[in-house]
């Protein structure tokens, strides 16, 4: 488990983490939910408060939309991939609401429906929740955080599908790849290491 503060970037990383807490499902992690054919296409942040004590942040600059029925979710269009340049990506966040669903815990400056807010790193973009939809599990207190590839046309692609992710260990500076992570991450140099799982779309 990764126990984080998010005030600052990792030397050399243009992200900085979303949130604080500590990491307890890496990219690509096959544990349940999850599993070696669908692996877990993001990181899961996990609060040490309570629904809606724990500010999320915007990790990079990029562009808010926010889906009429989201309850719980933002994505953030990257225009210019730091470490792809000319590359558009999109930064997804979930779970930002209670157990519920009837309260959420994103701030009043994207409503439903919001669409392409500028937004700069670090802006506060509301508080980690319970979320889990329809779903029977329930889920502690955390925040679910991907990267996905553009859809080619401007759009962003189904966060659901492991192929569609980008590990984000290089943007983050911190070994959050199931192979590479060591016990306690922390910044690195080299946060990627040989036997790296990643999608199609590589880190």
């Amino acid at each position: 488990l990764l126990t984080v503060l998010n005030a600052e970037a990792c030397e050399g990383a243009p992200f900085i983490l979303p949130a604080d807490g500590f990491i307890g499902l890496m990219y690509a992690d096959p544990r349940g939910p999850y599993s070696l054919a669908s692996p877990h296409q993001g990181i899961d942040i996990f609060s040490p408060g309570g629904p809606g004590v724990t500010p999320v942040y915007a990790a990079y600059d990029g562009y808010v939309t926010r889906e009429p029925n989201w309850t719980s979710s933002l994505i953030i269009r990257v225009p210019d991939d730091p470490l792809h340049p000319g590359r558009q990506v999109w930064l997804y966040y979930t779970h930002m609401a209670n157990r519920a669903g009837d309260v959420d815990f994103i701030s009043d400056e994207f409503p439903p429906g919001t669409r392409e807010k500028f937004v700069e790193r670090g802006t506060l973009l509301g508080y980690t929740g319970n979320y889990n939809g329809a779903s029977p599990r329930g889920v502690w207190v955390h925040l679910h955080f991907s990267i996905i590839v553009d859809d080619g046309q401007g759009g962003y692609t189904n966060e659901l599908e492991f192929g569609n992710s980008i590990d984000p260990s290089r943007y983050l500076g911190i070994p959050v790849n199931v192979a590479c992570a060591p016990v306690v991450p922390a910044c690195s140099d080299a946060p990627l290491c040989e036997d790296a799982v990643l999608s199609a779309n590589g880190g």
